[in-house]
């Protein structure tokens, strides 16, 4: 499976999401994406109770544990490279995490705008 080149959203390297638990497309821990990724697993959020207790209702329960898939349950404060199309569904809802714009694809851009996730950046100054 061919990997879209490791770029974030300004251009830049893209750095890895994290590490507890495992996340991303690829389970390298970063927001990289392919063509078989349907999904675009490539927004690098910080996971809150709001958030999670939404996409639980939308029947993506991130939260509960999944021992025979080696998962542990996303908590607040956890990182995760989430579906673009899921996150900017949670902005509509009043339910976006915050992201991390340095750890976030640039491929999240065919989705969601770039001004939408600045609103949501943990990592500007």
């Amino acid at each position: 499976m061919e990997m879209d080149e490791s770029i974030n959203i300004f251009g830049e390297a893209l750095i890895g999401c994290g590490g507890d638990p495992v996340t991303g497309f690829f389970r390298d821990n970063m927001c990289n994406t392919s063509p078989q990724d349907v999904g675009s697993h490539t927004i690098c959020i910080e996971a809150n109770e709001h958030f999670l207790a939404f996409s639980r209702a939308q029947g993506n329960d991130l939260s509960t544990p999944i021992p025979a898939f080696n998962f542990a349950g996303i908590k607040p404060g956890d990182t995760w490279c989430l579906c673009a199309m899921r996150w900017l569904e949670a902005y509509q809802n009043d339910s976006a995490p915050r992201v991390h714009l340095r750890k976030t694809h640039i491929k999240a851009l065919d989705i969601v705008p770039i001004e939408l996730l600045k609103k949501y950046a943990l990592d500007l100054s």
